[in-house]
């Protein structure tokens, strides 16, 4: 009798296959269920994964749906200037949210520490609801957060952009419910069963290029807070708040007010898994200051329609 050998597979492969399949499957049954879908993209590695995965999903066509970004003016020039090749390279249409036109027509107000990254939900909630999107993707995974562990991949949101976790839905079998009144709109999260080192490996399996401040290079900093934080447009350090160039690399990029660098030399992707890999802190935990105002910042914040 013959005997059929079945070639030995990877289980790291094998596991980044089933993921970028599941990520694959959910662009192709939103765009199969609504009409008027977005891509919330800042130029990080996670809204960088997820618009390498759309154009995946959708290949040869071009992705069938524009991005949005609600710049909140504090961004690191690395990022923007990233963003907005990216979206040149692909051909892709960008709308841009700029909480400082809320700001100037009195919409909103600079908060008295300067941090702008509360202010994005009302930019945010106007801009879905001025271009009637219906599904709106995110980056946002499990392991990040305890508020966002709560959170299905199809995510309903109310009229008013609030989410309440006693009306998330079950989803089984890989079966999603984008059923949603007049309004409302469904917030889908297809990098949501990811880990941070998931993210790094695929990144390194497909070269995915992502902004250079991700990477170990030498900045000024200073110590707030037990963070390494940078001067920018949203200020710089404070009386007492010594000022050093160190090597150092950032884990997520966001408002640049609350978010900081971690010590580093990783410069490649492979010794940045290495540092993912040893690290006892998920990247929101480590250097963003706004999740740790209290306990429930993020859930409070996604109650009113932040991401």
């Amino acid at each position: 009798m013959t005997t059929l050998e079945i070639p030995a597979t990877d289980a790291a492969t094998d596991h980044l296959a089933a993921l970028e399949s599941e990520a694959i499957h959910i662009f192709r049954e939103v765009a199969g269920e609504f009409d008027r879908p977005v891509i919330l993209f800042s130029g990080g590695k996670d809204s960088t994964l997820l618009l390498h995965l759309a154009i995946k999903a959708f290949w040869p066509a071009p992705v069938p749906f524009p991005l949005l970004h609600v710049d909140t003016g504090h961004n690191f020039d690395e990022v923007i200037d990233f963003r907005d090749r990216i979206v040149e390279k692909h051909g892709l249409r960008l709308i841009v949210a700029k909480v400082q036109d809320w700001i100037d027509d009195g919409r909103l107000t600079e908060r008295p520490d300067g941090t702008r990254n509360p202010l994005q939900t009302q930019p945010l909630l106007d801009t879905i609801a001025g271009h009637k999107f219906d599904a709106v993707f995110g980056g946002g995974r499990r392991d990040e957060e305890r508020a966002r562990a709560k959170e299905r991949i199809f995510s309903l949101r109310n009229a008013f952009g609030q989410w309440d976790p006693r009306r998330q839905r079950p989803e089984l079998w890989n079966l999603y419910n984008g059923r949603h009144r007049p309004g409302e709109h469904v917030r889908v999260f297809p990098l949501s069963n990811w880990t941070e080192a998931d993210v790094w490996h695929y990144i390194a399996r497909e070269r995915v290029e992502l902004p250079s401040i991700y990477y170990a290079h030498r900045r000024p900093v200073y110590r707030r807070d037990g963070m390494w934080l940078t001067e920018g447009p949203w200020g710089g350090p404070r009386e007492g708040e010594e000022v050093r160039e160190l090597s150092v690399r950032y884990r997520t990029v966001g408002d640049g007010s609350c978010t900081g660098a971690v010590e580093s030399t990783a410069t490649t992707v492979e010794e940045v898994i290495a540092e993912v890999l040893a690290s006892r802190l998920t990247e929101r935990g480590a250097t963003r200051a706004d999740d740790r105002l209290s306990e429930a910042a993020m859930e409070d914040r996604k109650r009113e329609g932040y991401f």
